[in-house]
């Protein structure tokens, strides 16, 4: 029996790096050890960042990383470095911008070439083994890279400088005048200007969720009563709902879809896209009151409680796109497999409402010809498909459903894809705010107590001796120092959560964790957060990010936190930092105010109008339920919520917000006491007089 032989990321607690533990390349960790080799031997680094949900590392992996040729050129030549993205993206974003930098373009896999000092002079993803179509082959990149490095290495060195000016150059900052109306009209445009009117979302191919767009744009709905905004979130929302991109038998969402229908998915699953995609259901519900949001959202959540979520009550980050070597194999259907499965009505009525065919409902990507597999996915709307049936829509609901258990049972047992089971402290955060809002929204008490319990694991077990965050806990072990998206993303959490519950410790701790942020990540020269702390790793630059990618930038969800957190506890200093952050970015994003919509979010909460709502009354009683009752079933956005119990001689909330301390009950009824910029209204013990005054304000 052959013994394995394991290279240095055996000992590593990351699924990416052990997947690559076992190859032949003589991969280390990032770590002084391999800069050290790198040095010592004169060699250049090859740096492969990647994650373990990442369909294309998989294929770079099987065909080179385990090939022994190629992994004799690469130990022969480089010192190799292996990076989870998920679990450093300080130095991710940092060589994702140099390969974009070097080639407008970026993804993972990213491969960079750089010198022991970690400066790059190439970058790249993907590269086949063998050089083919115009790409060159990892084969003939090492070798062309040996001869360079041998004959020519000052030309590489002089080119890592200028690659280094670049990177230094378009990180710094363009301060300007607060983002403002303007800008956020501006946005809107942009994104109306690239709707696709026919599927939703936003642009052709590749089509991503995006859902701070959507959150953004009932923003703009709300705001202006903008029924055109409206119309792009619903039909974007059903849209995806209908699509490949949804899995319409397990529940949750895929990553992104290949196609402009959004048919044929990138079949991995993350946490992130379901925690925020929740989200933007939720708001549609709240907006709506129509029930399909609400019913999506809550399967995202079955699916991410049946799924991804730890026997600690953590969530785990995602379910890979791959099993038993193909990609969507887990999640496809031949009509022979439905036909072991089902009977005869039940097949009629299963593949012509989810659009089965003998031949395959989809192209495969890579030969343009169908192949038998099918995607589950919808081309109407439940309630058209349940009148061609004859039946109410309850009764479709539930025929339909009885035959989708019996699929998801067959499904079952079938080799799951993987399970990347590392638990991460900004992805939590998303989470743990998705289901806080699903359980104030929905008044289900349930998605709170999850929400609690994942919050109470993260407090334990994610901080270190001095109270600041970590990063990443798997196996019983919590490292890496904290990023800022961790910061923002629990903050953000713990607002979330205090407004479910009204647990002052929820709001203590969020005021606790932001000034922690606030010390470690401030920039006290120009503004703005930093994404990595003072006492982290001194990489080539230290950045600071604004762009809302597929999950918003830190500054822009610290941006609204500070908001949030000022208009409740009265502290002047977080809405002058919120007013920075706004400034110190304020150029760069009005060139493309589109590509940061969370930001806008945050814009539009400080412009307002926005409400401060105080409700003092009797804990449990009548009056203070229907107050409370009355104003969760309202959307607004751009409100802050604080419960003053009255029958406390001194209520807890009076210790971090002393200017409600003489909020008593008015008439000796529940009362609520409204602020609208910054501006009080007469307290009220009535709904109608209270809802008087939240109506929008009008210019």
């Amino acid at each position: 029996m052959t013994e394995i032989k394991y290279n240095k990321l055996i000992n590593q607690k990351s699924p990416y790096l052990l997947q690559h533990a076992k190859n032949p390349v003589d991969w280390y960790p990032w770590g002084e050890e391999a800069f050290k080799k790198a040095k010592e031997e004169d060699k250049p680094i090859f740096l492969s960042i990647g994650y373990s949900t990442c369909h294309w590392c998989h294929v770079m992996a099987h065909e080179s990383f385990e090939d022994l040729e190629v992994a004799n050129l690469m130990n022969d030549i480089f010192v190799s470095i292996k990076v989870d993205r998920e679990e450093r993206p300080d130095i991710d974003k940092i060589y994702m911008t140099v390969c974009q930098i070097m080639n407008n373009s970026g993804g993972w896999p990213l491969t960079i070439l750089i010198t022991h000092d970690k400066k790059p002079f190439f970058a790249g993803t993907y590269f086949p083994k063998e050089t083919r179509f115009g790409r060159i082959g990892l084969k003939e990149l090492i070798l062309k890279v040996k001869d360079l490095w041998n004959n020519q290495r000052k030309d590489l060195i002089d080119s890592s400088e200028r690659i280094i000016n670049a990177l230094q150059d378009i990180t710094l900052e363009s301060p300007g005048n607060s983002l403002n109306e303007k800008d956020i009209e501006k946005a809107y445009v942009q994104l109306k200007t690239r709707f696709d009117k026919e599927y939703g979302g936003f642009g052709s191919s590749p089509k991503f969720p995006t859902p701070h767009n959507l959150l953004f744009l009932l923003r703009i709905y709300k705001r202006e009563n903008n029924s055109e905004a409206l119309r792009m979130v619903e039909t974007t929302l059903s849209e995806m709902r209908k699509g490949g991109i949804y899995d319409h038998i397990g529940y949750g969402f895929h990553r992104y879809s290949t196609d402009r229908q959004w048919l044929v998915p990138h079949f991995e699953k993350m946490l992130y896209d379901n925690a925020l995609l929740a989200f933007a259901y939720i708001e549609a519900f709240q907006a709506t009151r129509k029930s399909q949001y609400k019913e999506t959202a809550e399967e995202i959540f079955k699916y991410v409680l049946r799924d991804m979520i730890s026997p600690e009550g953590a969530f785990y980050s995602a379910e890979d796109a791959d099993s038993e070597g193909e990609e969507g194999k887990f999640y496809t259907w031949q009509m022979k497999d439905l036909d072991s499965i089902l009977n005869r009505e039940e097949m009629v009525l299963f593949t012509s409402i989810y659009n089965i065919k003998e031949t395959g409902n989809y192209l495969e990507e890579s030969t343009r010809k169908h192949t038998g597999k099918n995607i589950t996915h919808l081309t109407e709307n439940l309630n058209s498909l349940a009148e061609k049936n004859n039946l109410s829509i309850e009764d479709f609901k539930k025929k339909i459903d009885n035959v989708r258990i019996k699929v998801f049972q067959s499904r079952e047992k079938r080799i799951r894809p993987h399970l990347d089971d590392k638990i991460l402290t900004d992805w939590n955060g998303l989470m743990i705010a998705a289901l806080a809002k699903g359980g104030y929204v929905f008044n289900e008490k349930k998605y709170i107590d999850i929400a609690e319990k994942a919050m109470k694991f993260i407090l334990e077990n994610l901080k270190d001796k001095k109270g600041f965050l970590l990063h990443r806990f798997r196996e019983n072990s919590a490292e890496i120092e904290a990023y800022l998206d961790d910061y923002s993303f629990l903050v953000w959490a713990l607002l979330e959560l205090y407004e479910s519950t009204f647990n002052t410790n929820y709001l203590k701790e969020a005021i606790k964790v932001i000034n922690i942020q606030i010390d470690q990540f401030w920039d006290d020269n120009i503004g703005g957060f930093y994404f990595t702390a003072k006492q982290g790793e001194d990489l080539i630059t230290r950045q600071k990010e604004i762009y809302d990618g597929a999950i918003p930038s830190g500054n822009s969800v610290s941006m609204l936190n500070l908001l949030r957190l000022s208009q409740i506890t009265g502290d002047q200093e977080y809405e002058r930092k919120a007013d920075i952050i706004s400034r110190v970015f304020a150029e760069s994003v009005r060139n493309n105010p589109s590509a940061h919509t969370f930001l806008m979010l945050a814009v539009d909460f400080a412009i307002g109008p926005t409400y401060s709502l105080v409700i003092s009354g009797d804990t449990g009683k009548e009056d203070t339920l229907k107050l409370l009752e009355s104003i969760r079933k309202q959307f607004l956005p751009n409100k802050t919520l604080i419960y003053r119990a009255t029958e406390q001689e001194n209520p807890p909330i009076d210790e971090i917000v002393d200017y409600i301390i003489f909020f008593y009950k008015y008439l000796d009824k529940a009362t609520a006491y409204i602020c609208i910029n910054k501006t009080c209204k007469p307290p009220t013990n009535e709904i109608d007089k209270m809802f008087e005054y939240l109506n929008p304000l009008r210019n």
